[in-house]
Parts: C-alpha cells; structure tokens; sequence
C-alpha cells in the first residue's frame, strides 16, 4: 500500500490491519487527521507512581485516557479496540532491560495490567501539512528523529529520567508559523521546546538519533524540536520494574478520535482507583 493510501485509512482500518498482522511500520503519515497516542502498560502495584509521573511531566506525558485495572479496550478514544493487538509492534521490558518486540502483547497482559494512552505529536502532523509546513521525516520515508536530552523530568517513586524529544527541520520562519500552529495541540507535546543549536539540549550528534532514524536538515534550516511520548519510555527503563510495556518507538496506536475533537477536548484530570 502507498504511502497516499495510507494516510487516507481510518483509525479502524489501521488498527484492523495491524490485529492481522499486515501492517508494522511506523505510523507517522498514516491515517491523516486521526489522533495518534503511546502506550504504556505497568503492573497494578506501580500504576499511582506512573500517573503522578505522568501529571508532573505534563509536556512530553498528556494523559489522554487510563484505563481500568486488568480491561484493554479504549472505551473514550477507540470503543471496541484492544490495546494488546491494535498497534503496529510493542516492546516488552523486564527489570529495565527489553525482552522482546512482538506484534501483540496479549500475553505478557493480565488482570493486574493498567494501561496508558500518552498524546503523541504525530496528531499535529496534519496540522502542520495543512500549514505547507515541511515534515522531512515523511518525505523521505522515515520514522522521525528522537533523542535523549539533558533534561530531567520530574521524578515519582521509580519512575524518573530525561525528557526526549522529536526533530522537525524548518527554516526560522517555518519554526515559528510551526510553534503558532502545534500550541493549539496541548494533547499532542504542543509548542516546541527549543528551536536551535542541540548541544544546548545535550544532543552532540543530531545526525545519530537516540530513536527513530536521521533526516536532512537543508541549508537555512534549525532543527526544531518537540517533547515527546517516548520520554515514559526511558522513564520505564531506569525504573527497572519487573515487567512494562510500551509501542516501538514511531508505532502508534491509532484512535477513533479526530485530531480538531481532540484539542477541543479536555485532559483527563484524574486517574481511576488502582485497586
């Protein structure tokens, strides 16, 4: 399927396909206006710690749905969807370290999994495109550049470590159009967060990316850069916890949810009981 057919899929369809195991690939330029969300799933013991984390680092980890103990569809976003099998491949981490990257996760899942769906910056996308603003990762077939900062988090129990962020390339007048138009997207990262030089983020080489894979940044253009939902991810890894589990980094879950409904919406404000 060509990259125009895919962007004009549904969040079902997408989802359909990866429960078929026909499509894995990562999920930027997919299903275009349909909010995308990362994934998370921790034992029930850690799943205050997680939230709290989650409200104290706002930025890179807007909650967009939590839900119940030990249940795995959806219900606000994708009614009907199964967290387990509707995304295009996960990672499994035990202790810290990751174990697998499977396609679905149904059974390293249980009635004691709480699972997380954290706003992902692939949702403004379409916003951007609609704004003629450039997105080099999906012109040249890409999953987007991700790198670790030198920024911390916000620590809660376990779960601690740096802010990632995405990379967009953009002149200085495309960054700036691009920061008006991502603010309106609070449930997708927002604004960015530095616009210029990486090694102000601790980023050395931002040609050998941490996640995803490297894209050209043309003469007269700044990497510009976005918090993003890969940040729980290593705040999972150094929490070394026994068993979590995430999307492969650019591997979405795609929902039912227009990006225009989901900015106008509100962020979940509390988490259900854990119990």
């Amino acid at each position: 399927m060509s990259d125009t057919d895919l962007a004009k899929l549904t969040g079902a369809q997408v989802r359909a396909r990866c429960r078929a195991n026909t499509f894995d690939g990562p999920t930027c330029g997919v299903a275009d206006g349909y909010a995308q969300a990362n994934l998370v799933v921790v034992p029930q013991a850690y799943a205050a710690q997680f939230a709290r984390f989650c409200h104290q680092n706002p930025k890179p980890c807007p909650l967009l749905e939590v839900l119940d103990t030990g249940v795995f569809e959806p219900r606000r976003l994708a009614p009907a969807a199964d967290i387990r099998t509707d995304l295009p491949r996960y990672r499994v981490y035990r202790n810290g370290a990751c174990v697998d990257r499977p396609t679905c996760v149904e059974e390293y899942c249980n009635q004691q999994s709480v699972a997380f769906l954290i706003g992902c910056s692939f949702t403004f996308e379409a916003g951007l495109k609609e704004a003629s603003l450039p997105l080099r990762h999906i012109d040249e077939g890409h999953n987007v550049p991700m790198y670790r900062t030198n920024i911390d988090c916000t620590s809660s129990g376990p779960f601690g470590g740096p802010l990632v962020v995405s990379m967009r390339p953009m002149t200085p007048a495309q960054a700036r159009e691009a920061a008006r138009v991502t603010a309106s997207y609070p449930h997708a990262h927002g604004a960015p967060v530095h616009v210029g030089d990486p090694a102000e983020l601790g980023i050395l080489n931002v040609d050998c990316p941490d996640y995803g894979e490297a894209v050209t940044i043309r003469d007269g253009e700044v990497p510009v850069f976005w918090a993003c939902g890969v940040t729980p991810m290593e705040a999972l890894i150094r929490s070394k916890i026994g068993l979590a589990i995430t999307h492969e980094p650019g591997h979405m879950f795609l929902t039912d949810v227009s990006e225009r409904d989901l900015c106008g919406s509100d962020l979940p404000t509390e988490t259900p009981p854990f119990d």
